[in-house]
């Protein structure tokens, strides 16, 4: 089959390798139908390297019709139409019940001390074969899926992998009171859903990007913006001036690890990139340093008593906080990767007919898998408009 393949930073191309198989019998083979690139790729493409080995298949967002399943498999069977949450979940275990399934004890990658292991999605989550590929191998099937309808259209339901569930869980890690305010930083993919989620519940939302054909596409559905190159270092000021000088009640800080604005963290990241894997292995296991422009931001943007709600992935080890202002704002964080499928059942009644989240036309570019090294390019330059990339494997 045709899949795409990690070959180095800055590098991915679209590769013959072998067809995944049923290799347990809980597993069940699917034909993906579309799979889209995720911010967090990025991070693969970039800044995580280290933990890439060249050939790894990238991705974790998923949509397909089931092939083949294992003897032990009995929730889909063969035609049947799933997406693929990102992580792998049993479903039975003391986590799974409690709807952490990000924190999975049956697929927790222990060696590495994580969580849930994930599609495509190196060796900090079990090196597992991702989904940007003709055939996707789905472990413990009959729990990692969810069972969608029939249809030509994959765009109404493949953001189900991640993006809506995601956007959802940062919004309700979010806390936003009754009529509340919050500022989403970030207008990429999670960013700009979270902004749709957070209005359709009825807060006032204020969108945050420098990207101009960002901003226009949040504003075009209502959302109020902000182009952070325009108010420069006053951004926490332009929105206390928004909000009667308290700042909103909850920020989400969608944009990670990768921050614009944050020259130190640049340079560590970067230098570190520069070392032999094993020792930037090494390196970031003890000392990573992240970009932490956006969660700054967040701190200073957040009101007295309100909450951070942080979705974007961070994956440093000796960051520095400001705990003093931390305590004395009164302010609570939340954070974690998404628990897919606790979030599904408010999700599905949304997908409807009347699409309240733009979900069909949420992808800004639908490729062949064979452009996915132009894709991965454009995405990370955030050129040509690009904020949600998805790719056709049978194109």
């Amino acid at each position: 089959m045709k899949a795409v393949t990690w070959q180095g930073r800055r590098k991915v191309s679209v590769d013959t390798v072998p067809d995944p198989v049923i290799e347990q019998p809980s597993d069940a083979v699917i034909r993906v139908t579309s799979t889209g690139i995720c911010g967090s790729d990025l991070h693969l493409y970039e800044v995580l390297g280290p933990y890439m080995s060249t050939g790894d298949i990238l991705g974790h967002e998923t949509i397909g019709i089931v092939e083949e399943v294992g003897s032990e498999v009995s929730n889909i069977r063969a035609g049947d139409r799933v997406v693929i949450p990102f992580q792998i979940s049993c479903g039975t275990c003391f986590m799974c019940k409690r709807g952490l399934t990000t924190q999975c004890e049956t697929t927790q990658v222990r060696d590495q001390g994580s969580g849930a292991a994930l599609f495509g999605y190196s060796k900090m989550y079990g090196q597992v074969p991702g989904g940007q590929a003709q055939y996707l191998r789905v472990p413990y099937a009959d729990f990692t899926h969810i069972k969608v309808p029939e249809g030509p259209d994959d765009g109404r339901f493949l953001y189900l992998s991640d993006v809506l569930p995601t956007a959802w869980q940062a919004v309700a890690y979010a806390g936003v009171p009754n009529g509340g305010s919050l500022t989403v930083l970030g207008l990429g993919p999670i960013g700009d859903m979270a902004c749709r989620v957070a209005a359709h519940q009825g807060y006032r939302v204020i969108g945050v990007d420098r990207v101009p054909e960002r901003l226009a596409r949040a504003a075009a559905r209502g959302i109020e913006t902000i182009n952070m190159d325009q108010v420069g270092d006053g951004l926490a000021d332009t929105i206390r001036d928004m909000t009667d000088g308290r700042g909103t009640d909850s920020v989400i800080d969608a944009v990670g690890m990768e921050a614009h604005g944050s020259p130190i963290g640049a340079v560590a990241q970067k230098a570190g990139g520069l070392l032999p894997d094993p020792v930037a292995v090494k390196v970031f296991d003890a000392a990573a340093i992240d970009r932490m422009g956006a969660l700054l931001s967040a701190i200073d943007i957040v009101r007295r008593g309100g909450t951070i709600s942080l979705i974007g992935v961070y994956g440093g080890m000796v960051d520095p906080m400001p705990m003093r202002i931390l305590f004395d704002k009164q302010i609570q964080l939340r954070m974690g990767q998404a628990n897919v499928k606790h979030w599904v059942d408010d999700i599905l009644p949304l997908l409807t007919d009347d699409d309240p989240l733009g979900v069909d036309s949420f992808a800004t570019h639908r490729l062949p898998l064979a452009s996915a090294p132009e894709a991965y390019k454009m995405f990370q330059e955030k050129t040509d408009g690009a904020v949600k990339i998805v790719l056709d494997p049978s194109a």
